[in-house]
């Protein structure tokens, strides 16, 4: 299937963009170049080739989930500029004031 002048204008026209006449002529040839392209890669044999759900096999590794001693509540409010009780005090920046 080969991409018309037309068929570049309309979708720049749902793009809402604007070309040159040039420009126009340019993005047609291009266009048909990747197509003939992605038709080329169709003439391809993949009847023995497994799908992939991503291009690169990977794994997860995960480490085991081991509790650990934290700092206190003290000692993560004893710099802090303002706080109330056991919170830090930051000023409200959603919701007006």
């Amino acid at each position: 299937m080969a991409v018309t002048r037309k068929d570049v204008e309309h979708i720049a026209e749902l793009a809402r963009l604007k070309f040159t006449d040039e420009e126009l002529n340019n993005f047609t040839g291009q266009l048909n170049e990747i197509l003939a392209y992605v038709e080329k890669l169709n003439e391809l044999d993949t009847e023995n080739v497994e799908p992939l759900s991503h291009p690169v096999e990977g794994s997860n590794v995960f480490r085991e989930d081991l509790v650990k001693p934290s700092i206190t509540t003290e000692e993560a409010l004893k710099n802090a500029p303002e706080k109330d009780e056991q919170f830090f005090h930051v000023p409200k920046v959603i919701g007006g004031e």
